[in-house]
């Protein structure tokens, strides 16, 4: 997740011809290589229960591709994510793709990325990553956090409190 001219995004917004994710304050927008992508409001988004890189259905989190996209060369920056959400009215499984941005993130960002993701939206909150101002405290807050959460209940120990603050 960065923000790219006052916008949060997931994915790599700069490559040309790419799929990345726009955090509106109207919903979620899907830019797709070669077609237009349509807003998908924060009132329709019932469950983010995941998201996985360099495969969309890896046997864990990450796929082959995920992990050579991290190496230095011609794999860096290769590959793509998925946001694996279920929608309601009507109700449906979605995965939103994205193009892996060529900086390498640790374990522990995309684990406190997938927490902030998952946590907000059971929480029937998914509307507050359209709050551009909620989002930059809670990735700054996150951001301080390291590298201290490591186990995965700091990761969600970290969140929870991000997330009251």
């Amino acid at each position: 997740m960065e923000q790219v001219d006052g916008r949060w995004t997931v994915g790599d917004s700069r490559r040309p011809g790419g799929a990345w994710l726009e955090f509106r304050a109207d919903g979620l927008y899907p830019h797709a290589r070669d077609s237009v992508g349509q807003v998908i409001p924060w009132s329709r988004v019932m469950l983010v229960t995941r998201f996985t890189l360099g495969a969309k259905y890896p046997k864990g989190s990450y796929g082959l591709m995920a992990l050579l996209g991290g190496l230095p060369g011609p794999w860096k920056g290769r590959g793509r994510g998925y946001l694996h959400m279920t929608l309601r009215h009507p109700y449906e499984d979605w995965l939103a793709p994205f193009d892996r941005h060529p900086h390498w993130y640790d374990l522990t960002d995309l684990a406190l990325f997938e927490a902030l993701l998952t946590q907000t939206t059971n929480a029937h909150e998914a509307q507050k990553f359209g709050d551009a101002d909620w989002l930059n405290r809670a990735v700054e807050r996150l951001a301080r956090q390291q590298p201290r959460p490591r186990t995965a209940h700091q990761i969600q120990e970290a969140v929870t409190q991000t997330r009251q603050e």
